[in-house]
C-alpha cells in the first residue's frame, strides 16, 4: 500500500513539473528549447526536461538514503507513467 501511494503521489509530482515547465516557457519565463514536428506543430520540451531533472533529484536522494531497492523502480514507474499521461494529455504540443 505504501508503494502504491508512493507511486500516486510521485506521479503528480511529475506531471505537474511537465505542465509547469510547459506553461513557463509558454509565458516567456524560460527560454524556449523546441523541436519541429510538422510545418505547423511544435513540441516545447522545457517541462519534459524539468521533469527529468526532478527524477534524476529524486534518484540522488534516494542513493543517499541507500534506499535505491524499492525507490528506483517506485520512481521509474511514476516517471514512465507521468511522461505518458503528459504526451497524452499533450503538454509541449503546439501550434504556430
Amino acid at each position: 500500500m505504501k508503494n502504491l501511494l508512493s507511486i500516486m503521489f510521485q506521479l503528480i509530482l511529475f506531471v505537474l513539473t511537465f505542465f509547469i515547465g510547459t506553461i513557463l516557457a509558454g509565458i516567456n519565463v524560460l527560454p524556449t528549447l523546441s523541436v519541429v514536428i510538422s510545418p505547423g506543430r511544435v513540441f516545447v520540451y522545457d517541462g519534459m526536461l524539468l521533469m527529468f531533472g526532478l527524477y534524476a533529484f529524486v534518484v540522488v536522494i534516494g542513493a543517499m538514503r541507500k534506499r535505491l531497492r524499492i525507490g528506483l523502480i517506485n520512481t521509474t514507474v511514476a516517471f514512465a507513467l507521468a511522461l505518458a499521461v503528459g504526451l497524452a494529455m499533450k503538454f509541449g504540443f503546439k501550434s504556430v
